[in-house]
């Protein structure tokens, strides 16, 4: 059979050369995490949480939920990255956790019926495409209120992949699936008065982290005081008791 080759176009060529490019060094990042560089997996995160909430906001259609999965996925990928042998991109293999973790969150909603409700982020209508939670009042102040979340969202993002395993996984359960300290302790397997000792640590380790990039989370600041009482767009916002 005759094989005719069709030369690349030039975007082609530049998007290939791009793709090589991003593969090398996110193997350089994987490569510096793995001899301790913890910032490295910062650089990781800071380069594809955009593009983990996308997939998640994609099958889960809410951003609250979108955004946990989002820090489930690098929790789950911090774990794992050391068992990651580079049979594909980094890009898929976070690919693939975010949306493995998306599917399962979309199908537990599913089987609790949650799917038959609306979330705030849905436009109105096909021909009205402003959410609902536009047109409900806010309580909250402006833009420097909306910004100070941002960056205190960031921050916390930034210092959770620093925590021991157990700690990030603890915080998780508590603020990002917002388990009672009794589900918690069933699901670890340890009693409630250990889960809420540990939780205390976890908050804890990380005022300290916090304090080492921001000075106002000194050690005479009381960790609960930071975080808002309700539900914001990202669930580490609420690691308050």
């Amino acid at each position: 059979m005759l094989t005719i080759s069709v030369p690349l176009s030039t975007a082609q060529l530049e998007r290939r050369s791009a793709a090589k490019d991003a593969t090398r060094h996110d193997a350089g990042l994987v490569q510096r995490f793995l001899g301790g560089d913890e910032p490295a997996f910062v650089e990781i995160m800071d380069r594809y949480r955009a593009r983990l909430h996308t997939v998640a906001l994609g099958v889960l259609r809410n951003h609250a939920d979108a955004e946990e999965i989002v820090q489930d996925a690098f929790i789950r990928a911090h774990r794992a990255l050391p068992l990651f042998r580079g049979d594909c991109s980094l890009a898929t293999w976070l690919h693939r956790i975010a949306l493995n973790r998306a599917r399962n969150r979309y199908w537990y909603f599913f089987r609790r019926g949650r799917n038959s409700t609306l979330s705030l982020d849905s436009a109105c209508s096909a021909t009205n495409p402003v959410s609902f939670a536009e047109h409900l009042a806010d309580d909250q102040a402006g833009p420097a209120h909306t910004a100070l979340q941002r960056e205190f969202s960031e921050l916390v993002a930034t210092c959770m992949p620093r925590l021991s395993p157990p700690q990030r996984e603890i915080l998780l359960l508590r603020n990002a699936r917002q388990l009672s300290y009794r589900e918690i302790g069933m699901q670890l397997g340890i009693n409630t008065g250990t889960v809420k000792s540990r939780i205390a640590r976890a908050r804890e380790s990380l005022r300290v982290l916090l304090a080492s990039c921001c000075p106002e989370f000194g050690a005479g600041a009381q960790p609960s005081a930071w975080f808002e009482p309700q539900r914001t767009t990202s669930a580490l916002l609420q690691i308050s008791a």
